[in-house]
């Protein structure tokens, strides 16, 4: 999406950075994993596609997607590769008005994980997403045996929408009224946003 091409932000543990070439292939090594291909519903891409599929997140309208980066090592653009550890995307649909579709991702090793760098990546993107996306609605889509998934967006307000016994997922909804906001806001208090390069 091209309104968030010049933008980071920043939370207390993770900068958003957006998606760009030199990012593609860090992330094509992540997805050769297929405990990761499971987790995410994703099937493996050449890195010629890896390259195809980034610039169409850049040019869509309806995708915003940003890589998470772990704060502690992030000291501007030339450091970003080595503190990647996973990214977070908005898809807009035509269903509704203001709904989408966020699928979150912690990918680097086991020292990235169980950090809080998931927890607050989704929300930053949340916020950013009422803020300039007009977003009023999010669903996430999660894979049955993706339990800690299920768990932090469940812990976190998402309700269970929907089951799908054929794609074996289930389908968690937030509705963006003000109290979650005032939640959302509280567990973003760091939030602040910067011109990207």
């Amino acid at each position: 999406m091209k309104i968030n091409s010049n933008t980071i932000i920043i939370g207390d543990k993770v900068v958003l950075v957006p998606y760009e070439e030199k990012h593609v292939p860090r992330y094509h090594d992540w997805m050769k994993s297929e405990d990761l291909q499971r987790l995410t519903a994703s099937e493996p891409l050449s890195l010629e596609e890896e390259y195809e599929m980034q610039k169409n997140w850049r040019n869509d309208d309806d995708k915003c997607t940003f890589i998470v980066i772990n704060k502690e090592k992030y000291n501007g653009p030339d450091t970003e590769i080595d503190a990647m550890v996973g990214d977070v995307n908005l898809f807009f649909g035509e269903e509704s008005e203001g709904a989408g579709e966020i699928n979150m991702m912690i990918a680097g090793n086991d020292s990235a994980r169980r950090k809080g760098f998931g927890t607050e990546a989704l929300f930053l993107m949340i916020r950013y997403g009422c803020e300039h996306l007009k977003l009023q609605q999010v669903r996430a889509k999660i894979g049955f045996d993706n339990e800690a998934s299920i768990k932090m967006f469940t812990k976190h307000g998402f309700k269970e929408e929907s089951k799908s016994d054929i794609f074996k997922e289930v389908t968690l909804v937030l509705h963006l009224e003000s109290d979650v906001l005032t939640k959302i806001t509280e567990l973003t208090e760091g939030y602040r946003e910067e011109k990207y390069k």
